[in-house]
């Protein structure tokens, strides 16, 4: 098969590296790529924005699968527009894609559906989000309605800061996504994702994992597009797994498909583990990243094979299997993120890292001058390590970040702390 896979991060390298792994698979494209993807085949200068020059490239090159790897392309509804054309896309289309693309059209489907999440109101006007933060006080989560880049959320942890969140939002600090905002209760318990296919009608469970969004140790600092990951998560026992697939992810595909809009792609269910149970916080349309990254390593499957299964409605007869080894990735990041940074240091002792046993290095913001591996954007290299516990693969992950040579770069040194915690126990 010829496959092209639409992006350019650490998500994209993880699947281009599971991809090109497949018996399935002859040849590998990646639109635009970046040097981790570029090892795995071939990069191609193409903007994917333009769903006229994604259609010709496919049918000049006879691609057999396009794999969209992140959120935008799905809200923009290139899925759409590809299977018009008679190409084979894998991600929802743009009506299912509002999972992620709209928070108000999530929460209206969990009441319709009778999915548990947080108790939410709606608004596109911003005295009437003041008055409605007042009544309900401190803690309180204020979110863009729409695609925010990992920015749209804000936990409120006093009235002045929601109002602050209320006031960036609606003064157009997040361009359209702010225009409406849903503001929900904070909710209290352990975050964790789980993720799962679906193709419209049958679901098939995938695995766990738990990120780290804050920038720095001790899970201080701004809120980031994720710092690192693990998978399993321990904290989600195969009971609470269970109970996620049958009060949260089948309801939700159930739902979908009675509106005319069935869900076909992958599921990322970001959940709360309260006392009452698991609460649905968001759902993402399509693979996390970081979570990616510590995903693709424990795949045993084919993931082509996965992937087709899902497009062609054959998941009724598929199955999932997994390496038991834990996996765990570190967030390498440039001094700034997430705030201003410069482009353009020097990064050293990647090879050697990535030559680390039961080591992979996913790049997600580098590029290429010659042998030079530079920096090209604030999450730059995702350090992934491998072992038969959470604890080993930590330890892998962090030997090879002590041979990477970055100066102009930073990382948190406290990735997997629940997990090792509970693991000790």
């Amino acid at each position: 098969m010829n496959i092209l896979l639409i992006g350019s991060g650490g998500r994209e390298h993880a699947l281009a590296w599971k991809i090109s792994a497949s018996p399935l698979c002859d040849t590998l494209f990646t639109a635009p790529g970046n040097p981790g993807t570029a090892q795995c085949g071939e990069n191609v200068a193409l903007d994917t924005t333009d769903h006229a020059a994604v259609i010709a490239f496919c049918r000049d090159h006879a691609i057999d699968l396009v794999v969209v790897g992140p959120e935008a392309p799905l809200v923009a509804g290139l899925v759409d527009d590809l299977t018009a054309a008679g190409i084979k896309a894998f991600g929802p289309t743009k009506a299912a894609a509002q999972l992620e693309g709209s928070k108000a059209f999530t929460k209206e489907l969990c009441v319709e559906a009778g999915i548990p999440t947080a108790a939410f109101a709606r608004f596109t006007d911003e005295a009437a989000a003041r008055a409605y933060v007042a009544v309900r006080g401190a803690p309180i989560v204020i979110k863009a309605d729409g695609l925010a880049a990992g920015k749209g959320v804000v936990v409120a942890m006093s009235l002045a800061e929601a109002n602050e969140a209320l006031a960036m939002m609606f003064a157009g600090g997040l361009g359209e996504a702010g225009a409406e905002v849903v503001i929900e209760e904070c909710l209290v318990g352990e975050e964790a994702s789980f993720f799962a296919l679906s193709d419209g009608t049958h679901v098939v469970a995938l695995a766990s994992a738990q990120d780290h969004k804050r920038a720095f140790d001790g899970d201080e600092g701004p809120n980031t597009g994720g710092m690192g990951a693990y998978s399993p998560a321990p904290v989600l026992t195969p009971a609470l797994e269970a109970a996620v697939m049958e009060r949260i992810i089948r309801p939700t595909v159930a739902a979908m498909k009675a509106r005319g809009t069935p869900y076909k792609g992958v599921l990322y269910a970001g959940l709360m583990l309260t006392a009452d149970g698991p609460k649905l916080i968001e759902y993402n349309a399509r693979f996390g990243d970081p979570e990616c990254q510590v995903l693709m390593p424990r795949m045993k499957t084919d993931l082509v094979a996965a992937l087709l299964a899902t497009v062609d409605e054959e998941l009724g007869s598929f199955d999932v299997r997994w390496w038991d080894d834990a996996a765990l990735t570190v967030v390498m990041a440039t001094k700034g993120y997430p705030g201003a940074y410069a482009r353009g240091s020097e990064i050293g002792g990647i090879e050697a890292a990535d030559a680390i046993e039961n080591v992979i290095v996913f790049h997600a913001g580098t590029r290429q001058d010659g042998p030079r591996y530079l920096a090209n954007g604030g999450r730059v290299l995702n350090v992934t390590g491998l072992g038969p516990s959470i604890a080993d693969a930590r330890r892998r992950a962090y030997e090879a970040v002590a041979a990477i040579d970055w100066p102009e770069g930073f990382c948190r040194g406290d990735i997997g702390w629940r997990a090792v915690g509970l693991e000790k126990k």
